[in-house]
């Protein structure tokens, strides 16, 4: 017996005194409830910036497992700190304080097995993976209560076995004697964002809202630096929508460094995608004046940056945080002075332009060469093409150099003016500088060659650019109506062809209504009603003066006029969408399930999603957003763009994302075919540096497992490992083969090179998947595996 109460001494995890931070001053925390209406009201909630009018980014990624490196799309958009110090909030955690929990100690247990059993549980269950620990726990059901469970849970926080502490909490929510506890769900999710597992401490602050409790400041701070020191796609939205929360839904004043760390978290955004986030930064302010915190220079100074990057520039806003930096007794450095200059080049305002000039040159900072660029534009708004000349000249002997922008900008200024023969030497100088890239400048030389009717220039300049840049829309189409406008419809057609075939250049509605002119205006009726019924097929708008033309052919044919815009998907439209969906794309629904809304996200720095993303555009160009619309129908495609909001959808929403997470259809098997296949792979699949196949799911086990027979019975051979919430099935050497045969026809041919099995891979094709290795053990090999799995993050 003496030697019983020894070995339960053990597992004794601290003394009284060392446990007084888990015990409550009163028997039970009680949480801050919202009241019946789900309603509060407070003095922050009148503010100007309310919750609907922050419209940071219309996007709710939850894609945490993907880490997306943006570190190499910075461009010169990007905010530049004098420090770095990171998410410097992080420091203030410590001081926050949570609710205590009340836990019983294993010797104040009246029964001698309960004791004995908790203890055996303390030293299992950490020593198991989520399945093994599910079952263990299940077997243990018919005794256990809430508060063993609790006390189990505490052990685990105690000492740091956070994951088992979080699993078992999980399990205790899924019991019928379960009654929520808003202290021990408090410190778990604190515990969880403090080890920058966002998506447990998220479930956990979801949990909280669901019960109608609001969650502690703790909570809402530890969470938002979480969100803040990750890099995953789409995590500064969700910290700015908790930052939001905090104020209007919580009542909450957020520390300073909470406020700052924001601020820089949102200048921070690669690829000059700052400038959507002005409403999130202007909130940001108004909280730190209303609050009477220290605004430091830097959020001044971030604050006009962002108001310059905008396409219409609040210059009385500009104007007004600029008096209060001088109030302040700060000094307006060259990150002030080059917005300033930014703004000015918008609106051709050349005495602020020249005023601020002069500043730059008295400061003892270099100039940077976006400012010369800037000037030049200025420059060209009113006219004087003569200064902006001398101001690209003067670049060279102060820096040393020329930018490659400042070459786009002079050409663009001289072909605005129609210079050309300066704007050819120029171009004929930016090529013999080795400096890339060329297409902008060879987009504005075709476009003011077919605006001056030099066609012959034109065709050579175009026959030029395709030797030394890959090939692009914009100038094709330029090239395009070139030809129509001389009547050379006969090479009109073969360019036009050329287009359709190859993918990554593609045919749109304006060049479709561009060759659909050229035959109506030939009286060529049989071709215009083949374009016509292109367009039809492929829901382009006939523009309208062709549209009147067109009604008289197709009268004289006895066809019946269709209206191109019918909302219905292809077949090919649905393959290729399910093999999106199994690749990780998101469906949106409404509360009630009636709109369903499809958001196509791709990796910047992947460039087989770069080649992808225009393909696609195209293909759901007819159900796409106006917002995620082309304006001239060219240019680049952004990385994100999203569907209208359609009740359409709401069969892929009910088989992909039944309650807004995704699961793998019972019926895939009946869909799976090469084409759906060969779209999963484009997207969310990789090559290995050996040569090996990887494809990404999300889903139960189960859905997998039937995924993997369903393969299998396509003769395609493959394993299954398990990291975090996402699966990878792996087609491993000869099995790959198998399977890029299979694909192969439906693959872009631009990306065949990327992904054709067994070569050689980039490197940005391996990323996410380098460390997954087949040959161990699965995270989740056990057939009784929880959903509730580990979050990539280490």
């Amino acid at each position: 017996m003496r030697t019983s109460l020894s070995f339960l001494r053990l597992f004794r995890p601290l003394s009284r005194s060392q446990t007084a931070l888990f015990r409550p001053l009163t028997r039970r925390y009680a949480a801050p409830r919202f009241c019946p209406s789900f309603s509060r009201h407070f003095s922050v909630s009148s503010a100007p910036f309310s919750a609907s009018a922050v419209g940071f980014v219309d996007e709710k990624e939850r894609e945490e497992e993907e880490r997306w490196d943006f570190s190499n799309n910075e461009t010169e958009a990007k905010f530049v700190f004098e420090d770095n110090d990171g998410v410097f909030a992080d420091n203030d955690m410590k001081h926050l304080v949570a609710p205590d929990i009340e836990v019983k100690e294993l010797d104040e247990l009246p029964e001698q097995w309960r004791r004995s059993k908790l203890a055996w549980l303390c030293k299992e269950l950490p020593a198991h993976k989520a399945g093994t620990l599910v079952r263990i726990l299940n077997a243990q059901r018919k005794w256990l209560k809430q508060e063993d469970a609790t006390y189990l849970a505490v052990h685990c926080m105690r000492i740091r076995e956070n994951e088992t502490g979080f699993r078992v909490y999980k399990w205790m929510m899924q019991q019928h004697w379960y009654r929520f506890d808003f202290a021990l769900a408090t410190k778990l999710a604190n515990y969880m964002g403090k080890e920058r597992k966002f998506t447990k401490c998220r479930e956990i602050f979801d949990d909280i809202i669901n019960q109608g409790c609001v969650p502690s400041e703790s909570m809402f701070h530890i969470l938002i630096v979480a969100y803040l020191s990750t890099p995953v796609q789409g995590c500064l939205d969700e910290a700015c929508g908790i930052y939001n929360r905090m104020i209007q839904l919580g009542g909450y004043q957020p520390r300073l460094s909470l406020h700052n760390s924001l601020f820089r978290a949102l200048l921070n955004r690669p690829g000059g995608s700052s400038k959507y986030y002005l409403k999130q930064a202007e909130f940001i302010f108004h909280n730190l004046e209303t609050c009477g915190l220290e605004i430091q220079k830097e959020i001044y100074t971030g604050l006009i940056w962002l108001h310059s990057y905008q396409d219409t520039v609040d210059k009385e806003r500009i104007k007004s945080l600029r008096k209060m930096m001088r109030e302040s007794g700060m000094e307006e450095g060259k990150e002030v002075h080059i917005s300033i200059l930014r703004a000015c080049s918008k609106d051709g305002d050349i005495e602020e332009a020249k005023r601020t000039w002069i500043k730059l040159l008295g400061s003892n900072d270099s100039i940077p060469s976006q400012a010369f660029v800037y000037k030049m534009e200025v420059y060209s708004k009113v006219g004087e093409i003569t200064k902006s000349l001398e101001v690209f000249r003067e670049m060279k002997k102060c820096l040393g150099y020329t930018s490659i922008a400042s070459y786009h900008k002079i050409i663009e200024v001289l072909c605005e003016s129609e210079q050309m023969d300066l704007a050819e030497s120029f171009m004929k100088e930016l090529i013999e500088s080795g400096m890339k890239p060329l297409m902008p400048s060879y987009i504005k030389l075709t476009d003011t060659y077919l605006r001056l009717n030099c066609h012959d220039k034109l065709e050579s300049t175009f026959l030029e650019c395709l030797e030394k840049c890959r090939p692009n829309r914009t100038i094709y189409n330029i090239y395009l109506s070139s030809l129509v406008k001389v009547g050379n419809l006969g090479k009109a057609e073969e360019i036009f062809n050329h287009m359709g075939e190859n993918v990554t250049i593609g045919v749109n509605a304006k060049s479709c209504n561009t060759i659909l002119c050229g035959y109506l205006s030939s009286g060529d009726n049989s071709k215009a009603e083949k374009i016509y019924d292109l367009m039809c097929q492929k829901k382009f708008e006939i523009e309208y003066p062709l549209m009147e033309k067109l009604e008289n052919v197709l009268r004289s044919s006895r066809k019946e006029v269709k209206k191109p815009l019918s909302l219905k998907l292809s077949k090919e439209q649905r393959e290729i969408l399910m093999g999106l969906l199994l690749g990780g794309l998101r469906i949106d629904s409404d509360e009630k399930r009636k709109n369903h809304m499809i958001r196509f996200e791709f990796n910047p720095s992947s460039i087989p999603h770069s080649i992808l993303k225009r393909h696609i555009h195209d293909q759901y160009h007819e159900w796409l957003h106006p917002s995620s619309k082309l304006t001239a129908g060219d240019g680049d495609i952004p990385h994100k763009f999203n569907t209208i909001s359609h009740s359409y959808f709401g069969f892929y929403a009910d088989q992909f994302w039944p309650k807004g997470q995704p699961v793998i259809p019972k019926l895939i098997h009946r869909w799976l075919s090469p084409i759906v296949l060969a779209y999963w792979y484009m997207y969310g699949g990789y090559r290995t540096s050996a040569g090996d196949i990887l494809l990404k799911l999300k889903g139960s086990s189960e859905g997998v497992e039937k995924m993997v027979k369903t393969l299998k019975s396509k003769s395609l051979n493959c394993r299954v490992k398990r990291k975090g919430r996402v699966f990878w099935i792996g087609f491993l050497r000869t099995d790959s083969m198998w399977f890029w045969k299979l694909v192969e026809p439906y693959i872009l041919d631009d990306l065949k090179d990327f992904l054709k099995a067994g070569s050689e891979t980039a490197d940005d094709c391996a990323v996410e998947s380098r460390d997954i290795n087949f040959d161990s053990a699965s995270d989740s090999d056990e057939k009784g595996s929880s959903d509730c799995s580990e979050d990539v993050n280490p």
